[in-house]
């Protein structure tokens, strides 16, 4: 089970607020090309796809890859602006063996309940030497992202996910082997005070997983510094590759 929910209030937060510009991922599309190398009729597994941002992308960016979308909440499925998305989860991927070239993960592994089952699964369905693309902030490395600036005990939920050395182990034990782990940056929002004006608690499980006093407290810091900084907020997340 995710850490949260995902429900229609969950999910319709999430559809309203995380999406970043394509100029904002310039970065994330150099990576996935550098480490995915696609080209036209590769299939992707996009596993966690929640509303479809990123096969979208991955489908814009790069034509005539085959994107394969896969989402466990009903309500994320309900909003995705990709079509189609099948159901399945980490645990049980609704593809052939051996079907795709690579898989992509976006802020999905801390959701992942049994990290040793998804390693297996990706390994069934993912082909010789094909990419896991793992996006996520891992355990113990929150510098780079802005939003545990304004709201430093969600750094205690973070603090839960599994760390890079979790998620290494667990796919070494299923065959694979980790071939990089790097930071990409990222344009998250034109400007702080664009930040604090859209920020729905619902769509960071950080933020979900605080108390309301926590979360009031970080609201305000966030608006307070809004009235000194206007420069483009530039976060980073890591990118764990596993081949």
């Amino acid at each position: 089970m995710a850490r949260i929910a995902y429900d229609d209030t969950d999910a319709a937060a999430f559809a309203a607020t995380r999406h970043l510009t394509d100029d904002g991922l310039t970065a994330w599309r150099q990576a996935v090309t550098t480490h995915l190398a696609p080209t036209p009729g590769m299939r992707l597994l996009d596993l966690g796809s929640g509303t479809g941002r990123w096969a979208l992308a991955f489908t814009t960016w790069f034509p005539g890859l085959d994107v394969v979308a896969v989402e466990p909440s009903a309500a994320m499925r309900a909003r995705s602006t990709f079509r189609p998305v099948l159901a399945g989860d980490a645990a049980r991927i609704p593809l052939d063996d051996d079907s795709v070239d690579g898989a992509w993960l976006s802020t999905v592994i801390h959701h992942v309940p049994d990290l040793a089952a998804a390693a297996r699964e990706l390994r069934r369905v993912v082909r010789a030497s094909g990419p896991v693309l793992i996006r996520s902030a891992f355990a113990g490395r929150h510098e780079a992202i802005t939003l545990f600036r304004w709201f430093p005990e969600a750094v205690r939920v973070l603090d839960t996910y599994p760390g890079v050395a979790d998620v290494s182990a667990a796919f070494a034990d299923a065959g694979f082997a980790t071939a990089s782990v790097e930071p990409v940056p990222q344009v998250t929002a034109p400007s702080l005070a664009e930040a604090a004006a859209t920020l729905r608690r619902e769509a960071h499980t950080p933020l979900h997983l605080i108390t309301d006093e926590e979360y009031a407290a970080g609201v305000a810091r966030l608006r307070e510094a809004a009235r000194i900084d206007t420069g483009p907020v530039i976060d980073a997340l890591d990118l764990l590759v596993v081949r």
